[in-house]
């Protein structure tokens, strides 16, 4: 007895659905333990990775009220007890507090003219890849400015000249380091033209500004900064003539 088409199209769907289940039925038991296993496995790493990142957050919390004690003591002028407390921090898995730890036990070093020792810290910070550059660079500054009377003027601009430009947040302490040994290395034009570069980037310390102003007069530059009147120049003429003309007459 030949089926109508729609009984024909209803028989197809319910023979599809049977091989449907069937198949269903028979993945499961194949592998429906391993599934089950599978998707508990992926539910505990998750959970895990969610756990660590909660023991993380707290323990770079907790060294971070570590560190800001430590600054408080330091500040009270404890430094060894600083020192004794910046230890734990210095050795941590996280780079920015390490990094902190370290350079503040470096400072402390320097405060006690323990040059040497300092330097040497400094050192192993600018060579820790695990930091990040401005880390680096900040240490390698600070260890050059410590050593620098017993540094080689050639010394000085190897390390510095890769960071004293001007797109370096730390232009300014590097570039006046860096401009001092090439005039001690007898490149006066090298010289002039980088403390040229200082006195006219704003973004340079005033202190530091004012001083690559002078500098550079004295190599016969005018490098007066088009921003003069935020920098305020003082030479020595200058001065002595603001006094006469304040000197009462007689």
């Amino acid at each position: 007895m030949a089926l109508t088409p729609q009984n024909n199209e209803a028989f197809l769907r319910e023979v599809d659905d049977e091989l449907r289940r069937d198949q269903l039925t028979s993945y499961w038991e194949r592998y429906g333990r391993w599934t089950i296993a599978a998707i508990v496995v992926a539910l505990a790493a998750f959970a895990g990775v969610l756990y660590w990142q909660h023991r993380q957050t707290e323990a770079a919390g907790v060294e971070g009220e570590q560190l800001q004690a430590a600054y408080d003591t330091l500040g009270a002028g404890q430094a060894d007890k600083a020192d004794t407390m910046l230890k734990p921090i210095a050795g941590s898995p996280r780079p920015g507090y390490r990094a902190l730890a370290q350079m503040t036990q470096a400072d402390i070093l320097l405060g006690k003219q323990q040059i040497k020792p300092a330097a040497a810290m400094f050192a192993r910070i600018a060579a820790d890849t695990s930091l990040a550059q401005p880390f680096r660079d900040l240490a390698l500054i600070r260890q050059t400015s410590a050593e620098f009377d017993t540094l080689k003027p050639q010394v000085v601009i190897e390390r510095l000249r890769p960071i004293a430009v001007p797109t370096n947040a730390y232009f300014g302490s590097a570039g006046e380091m860096l401009a001092i040994a090439y005039l001690d290395s007898g490149r006066k034009d090298l010289a002039g033209q980088l403390f040229s570069q200082l006195a006219q980037n704003d973004a340079v310390p005033d202190t530091i500004r004012q001083r690559a102003v002078q500098m550079a007069g004295t190599m016969g530059i005018d490098a007066t900064p088009n921003d003069a009147a935020k920098v305020r120049i003082v030479s020595p003429a200058s001065a002595a003539g603001a006094q006469s003309k304040e000197a009462p007459a007689q």
